[in-house]
This record gives C-alpha cells, sequence and structure tokens, in this order.
C-alpha cells in the first residue's frame, strides 16, 4: 500500500470534540507522530507506532513524518485544537518546501479540528460573533515587538481577540505588559474571559471587566478572549452582536 500523511486536529481535550473524519485517520495509521502529551492521547493497539518529540521539534518531527510516508507508511502527525492554528500544518508546509521535490507528489492531507479559541467562544456564548482576530502571546518564534505592535493595532481596529499562550513561568510579565496595552486603547468595561482547560472535567471559565483582569489569572493552559466595546452580556451569556456600530 502506498504511503499517505495528514495532519489532524485532536480538538481541545474533551475526547468528543474530535471529528469522525479525524478518527478514522487515527484507525487506519501505522505511525502517530506529535508532541508527547498529543500523542498519549492516541489509545495503542496493535501494530500501531508511536514517535513522541517535545515542543520545539516541530520541523524536524515533520521532517521525521515526510520521510516515513515515503517509505509507505500510513502517518497522521497530530496537533491539539486545529491543525493549522498555531500548530503542526504550517510546519509540515515549511518542511515541504525545504524537502525533495518527490515529496510534494505524496498523498498529504490537513484535518481540521475544533480550537480551543472556538470552544471557548461557545462557553461563553458568541464574545467572537463580529470581527476577531487570533494572536499567540508566545515570543518563542517572532519578537515581542511584533507581538505589541499586532495588539495595539487590534485594540485600535476595534476587533475581539483571542489569546494563545498568554503567560508561561518563563515570560510572566509580557501577559501583564499586554493587559497594559488593552487598558491604554480599550474602555475599561470590555469583557475579558479566561478559559482554562476548556472542555476537560477541570474546566474554569472566569469574565471579568478589563479593570480587574489580573496577570496571574492566565496560564499555558488558559484561553483568553477579550471583547469588544459592543460586547453585553444577556443572562450568564456574552456576545458581541454581529451588526456593528459605535
Amino acid at each position: 500500500m502506498s504511503g499517505w500523511l495528514q495532519v489532524v486536529g485532536l480538538g481541545p481535550g474533551n475526547e468528543a470534540m474530535i471529528t469522525p473524519e479525524v478518527s478514522q485517520a487515527l484507525a487506519t495509521a501505522s505511525d502517530i507522530i506529535g508532541y508527547i502529551p498529543y500523542v498519549r492521547r492516541v489509545p495503542d493497539r496493535p501494530g500501531l507506532r508511536k514517535h513522541e518529540t517535545d515542543n520545539r521539534v516541530e520541523l524536524d518531527r515533520a521532517t521525521h513524518a515526510l520521510e516515513l510516508a515515503a517509505q509507505g507508511a500510513r502517518v497522521v502527525v497530530v496537533s491539539s485544537g486545529d491543525p493549522g492554528v498555531f500548530a503542526m500544518a504550517s510546519a509540515l508546509f515549511e518542511a515541504l518546501e525545504a524537502g525533495p521535490a518527490a515529496w510534494c507528489d505524496l498523498d498529504i492531507r490537513i484535518l481540521p479540528g475544533i480550537t480551543a479559541m472556538l470552544a471557548a467562544s461557545a462557553r461563553l456564548g458568541a464574545p467572537l460573533g463580529h470581527d476577531f482576530c487570533a494572536i499567540n502571546l508566545s515570543d518563542n518564534l517572532k519578537p515581542w515587538e511584533l507581538i505589541e505592535t499586532r495588539l495595539r493595532l487590534a485594540a485600535q481596529a476595534g476587533f475581539a481577540m483571542a489569546f494563545y499562550n498568554p503567560r508561561s513561568r518563563s515570560r510572566p510579565h509580557q501577559f501583564a505588559r499586554t493587559l497594559d496595552i488593552l487598558r491604554d486603547h480599550l474602555p475599561q468595561t470590555v469583557p475579558v474571559s479566561f478559559a482554562r482547560n476548556v472542555s476537560r472535567k477541570d474546566e474554569e471559565i472566569t469574565t471579568v471587566p478589563l479593570a480587574q483582569a489580573r496577570p496571574e489569572m492566565a496560564d499555558m493552559r488558559t484561553m483568553v478572549i477579550v471583547g469588544t466595546a459592543q460586547t453585553r452580556a444577556v443572562g450568564r451569556f456574552i456576545y458581541t452582536p454581529r451588526r456593528a456600530g459605535p
């Protein structure tokens, strides 16, 4: 059988949020490749080979996957959420571009998944119901100065915002700086939601006005969603109206 490669999203954590298409890919794969905790979400079965790697070797992981597929393996590269959102799909194509031309003829597919951003938004109601942007606050792959510029412009443009990787032990000051930038450009009443471990059993969701948001309310397991001046509450939900206006 000829090899193939599929890059899939496992969703935000709850197994019920894995799509049937992704489940089928996992069931027929000969090899699973990915970051250690994501690979371990896939049940063992006879004949399945698992390749666990550290979080900062995305290109090596993608190259390995392409090599195995070229040798005839049925390879699934796993990401959390959606593979095209700050995940492995982009790394796969970067490795493909740098590799042998023959790799472009491989059977390669990207299978979408439910992102933590969308899962958190659904729990909250519809805070991303109008124009929004997603920003990765990690400066591992881009300079912090660029992140600050994007934060200012997004706030000035009136986008709702979803923040990935908001606060780690090695860079706790950056989310504090993020909140300062938002307070410079947004009303202090804008809702800020902290969705930790969304869709899992230990899910925690808190929404406060921007004026009350504190850096320690976020960590690397938290999706932060910032509303707009138009975002409003209705009962226990918040939503951003589809009709734009002052």
